[in-house]
């Protein structure tokens, strides 16, 4: 029985890479060390797929801490022959504490790591152990593949406060038989220590294993497996390959390990996503799952999550007829494809993986992807010109240009640098990000094109700070609103020059608190009188304009219109009531006002669209999607929901009439 033990590399006399330039390849990348992990590691997952199997590669995310069963289990096999100062082999410390926190990321449904396990033995098509565990910066060998040169693998030991990896793997032999095979990394810093012999250099690389011969071999076989079940590491199935790197006590970011696993289940979708959708009748290529303690933590669905919805969108877009080429034209190269989506939207709500990204309440980015269809970055253009309104695209760069973009990216594979290639390929680069702002002018373009120096600030945003200086339209814009163009509202003949109120043709702005009422529209086509408090509203056509008719039907609006996302879409919301009791009928009155123009259209003009009503809404269940709808009076709010017409400010009005009963 072997026991497994640790042993450091010295400096051999023709020299060797110290551990510390190995953790620096990385370089300093803009994201977190979390949000890096998932990215790189699910490239090696998504490079080391069986291209023979239908089965979509399993990725998942575990965190725990180590239970009494197994602590004992983790000291004792662990470190045996470390180097005895911790500032050299920190995993000392990380061991003796209380509790032993760990992170495995797994996959399935890969071929695991295997082929030679001595890299002068690696001369043939298959290396991943030597690549993974022995060699650094070899090219990738997978076409088409996530990753470049290999140095991804650095952030597993980046992420750990000791630098210290375990791997499980399970492969085929070159037998047609399978083997498992367990394995320790450390990646610290050089170091020197005193011995018998004199000083001796040390690189700061040290693999735990078999040490029996002249170099450290993995575990293989039932001994791989007994140690992995002393671990309390889960076992592989009779047929079934992957691998496992757990990372031990790794850096949070200061965040607790049900805090972390939520981040990471939202960085997930947010930079795999295209590995998680179907498109037509093609499952997803890709399963993902995060678990904190055994519970899980659910990954979000790409399609149900706003704002990765559009950028779904935009991808089968892309892939399908609405799609775009990208050409350069000299020299002549097909560059990709382009897909885009723009809709009318509410603000968002920033989260950390979102900050991660740069995307905070409005979406104008154009997700970049090479033919792996991995997120490289999200690219941002131009803001909309309303802040109600987003876009999001996804370009995919073609086969042909695949080791072009590749060479352009960092080793963190988050960015497209063209400045880093040489002529004609940077060229190429430049080329598409011009092809992309080109796209992104005609999806914005409202019949006109900006002046050059003109402000790019959302109009959306710019009526709140000028709302003072209009009148006019209701509706929903910069969070302004505004009583209805033509309301019948007209001063009481009772009342005086210093308590005028506004006549039908001087709109009221209407309050924005919640419960205010404003002017409902009738079909009598009498004229509404409302009270001095502004707040009561009823028609006076019965009583020749000297009083209030409390009785008659009315309409409360509850606070300002608002969007909200039904699915897919975002809906426009009209909170009210009938406060007179009593069976009323209401129906929708809307009306656009196009940006810049100062009167409302009721009638679209030729190939334009209206906003439509979707339906009446009490609590959770939708009343009636008739334009009329037959409802009791009362306090309870009710909610009418309207499909807005894209880049126009949409008008919502509510009639209200008595229904007669026998």
């Amino acid at each position: 029985m072997t026991e497994p033990r640790w042993l450091s590399q010295p400096y051999p006399p023709e020299g060797a890479s110290a551990a510390e330039g190995i953790r620096n390849q990385l370089g300093r990348p803009e994201l977190d060390l979390l949000t890096i992990l998932v990215r790189e590691s699910a490239q090696n997952s998504w490079d080391a797929r069986l291209m023979t199997s239908a089965l979509p590669v399993d990725y998942r995310i575990d965190m725990w801490t180590v239970g009494p069963a197994h602590a004992a289990a983790w000291r004792e096999l662990l470190l045996r022959g470390a180097p005895a100062r911790a500032e050299n082999f920190p995993l000392r410390e990380s061991l003796r504490q209380n509790s032993v926190r760990v992170l495995a990321v797994s996959d399935r449904n890969t071929r695991g790591l295997g082929g030679p396990t001595r890299a002068d033995d690696a001369v043939g098509s298959e290396h991943d152990f030597v690549s993974f565990v022995r060699n650094i910066g070899e090219p990738r060998d997978t076409a088409l593949g996530g990753g470049t040169y290999g140095f991804g693998k650095g952030i597993f030991y980046l992420l750990s406060r000791p630098g210290t990896v375990v791997l499980h793997t399970r492969c085929r032999t070159s037998r047609g038989g399978y083997e498992t095979r367990l394995i320790g990394c450390t990646l610290w810093k050089s170091y020197v220590t005193t011995e018998e012999q004199g000083d001796r250099r040390y690189t700061g690389r040290h693999w735990w294993g078999d040490t029996s011969g002249e170099v450290v071999e993995p575990l293989v076989g039932q001994e791989a497996e007994a140690a992995a079940h002393r671990l309390g590491l889960k076992p592989f199935g009779i047929e079934e390959t992957g691998t496992t790197v757990v990372v031990i006590d790794p850096h949070l970011d200061d965040l607790e390990p049900s805090e972390a696993a939520d981040y990471l289940a939202e960085t997930v979708a947010w930079h795999l996503w295209p590995k998680m959708i179907s498109i037509g009748d093609k499952p997803p290529a890709m399963s993902f799952s995060v678990t904190c303690h055994g519970v899980p933590q659910p990954v979000p669905d790409p399609r149900e999550t706003r704002p990765l919805n559009m950028f779904v969108a935009a991808f089968e877009a892309m892939t399908g007829p609405e799609g775009s080429d990208l050409e350069c034209m000299k020299p002549k190269r097909h560059l990709g494809r382009l897909g885009l989506v723009k809709r009318i939207t509410p603000p968002l709500e920033p989260t950390r993986a979102s900050r991660m990204l740069d995307i905070e309440d409005l979406v104008h980015h154009v997700c970049l992807m090479r033919p792996a269809e991995l997120v490289v970055t999200y690219h941002p253009g131009p803001k909309p010109p309303s802040a109600n309104q987003g876009y999001a695209g996804a370009f995919r760069a073609d086969e042909t240009m695949d080791e072009t973009y590749a060479r352009a990216e960092p080793p963190t594979h988050d960015a497209w640098n063209p400045q880093s290639l040489e002529r004609p390929e940077s060229t190429f680069v430049q080329t598409t990000f011009r092809r992309i702002a080109e796209a992104l002018d005609r999806l914005l373009s409202l019949g006109g094109v900006a002046r050059p120096g003109a402000s790019n600030v959302a109009l959306g945003a710019a009526s709140s700070l000028f709302s003072g200086l209009v009148g006019g339209a209701w509706g929903i814009g910069g969070a302004t609103a505004y009583s209805k163009p033509g309301s019948t509202a007209i001063r009481s003949s009772k009342q005086n020059e210093s308590t005028a109120l506004p006549t039908s043709d001087r709109p009221v702005r209407s309050a924005a608190r919640s419960g205010t009422d404003r002017p409902a529209l009738d079909d009598t086509g009498g004229q509404a009188t409302f009270s001095a408090d502004r707040r009561t509203f009823a028609d006076a056509t019965d009583n020749g304009g000297a009083g209030v008719l409390r009785g008659r039907p009315r309409v409360q609006y509850v606070g300002d219109p608002y969007y909200e996302d039904r699915g897919n879409t975002s809906v426009l919301v009209q909170e009210f009531r009938l406060p007179v009791p009593g069976l009323q009928r209401v129906r929708i009155d809307l009306a656009v006002t196009l940006p810049g123009s100062s009167g409302r259209e009721t009638d679209p003009p030729l190939g334009a669209t209206m906003p439509t009503l979707i339906g009446w809404e009490s609590g959770e269940d939708l009343l009636d999607t008739s334009e009329a709808c037959v409802m009791e009076g009362g306090e309870l709010v009710r909610r009418a929901l309207v499909r807005p017409a894209p880049d126009t400010m949409t008008e919502i009005g509510i009639k209200v009439e008595a229904v007669k009963t026998p």
